[in-house]
């Protein structure tokens, strides 16, 4: 088995990308998230090393004609999923800044959130005149 330099180079931008998603907050996000990385790297280097492995899948389990158009559609469906979530989260944070600005409105028309007041002057300072 003889590696192309495109195969080595793709294997190492694979190892980039799942280090950077390792450095993430929230440890049960975290774990989920390592666990989703790992099968991405693991899937990832075996697709570069042995790319008829998703022709194989993609007819033998799926009746896909080739394997580049079964991972194209794992691919929308991984997109779309992303998309989803990234707008619920979106939504959840205008939600709650929204609550926050409120809060903030009503607590500085209540009197109860109180401004900074200014340095006391010094009647003998000439420059606070």
């Amino acid at each position: 088995m003889k590696l192309v330099v495109v195969q080595i180079l793709l294997i190492v931008v694979v190892f980039v990308v799942a280090a950077r998603l390792f450095r993430s907050r929230g440890a049960r996000a975290q774990a989920i998230r390592r666990l989703g990385v790992l099968a991405f790297g693991a899937f990832a280097v075996v697709s570069i090393i042995f790319p008829d492995v998703w022709t194989r899948i993609a007819q033998n389990f799926f009746g896909i004609g080739r394997g580049t158009d079964l991972v194209l559609y794992g691919l929308v469906v991984a997109f779309l999923s992303f998309t989803v979530t990234t707008y619920l989260r979106f939504r959840d944070l205008e939600t709650r800044y929204t609550r926050l600005a409120r809060r903030i409105a009503l607590d500085e028309v209540a009197g109860t959130l109180r401004t900074p007041e200014p340095p006391a002057r010094d009647p003998q300072d000439p420059a606070a005149g």
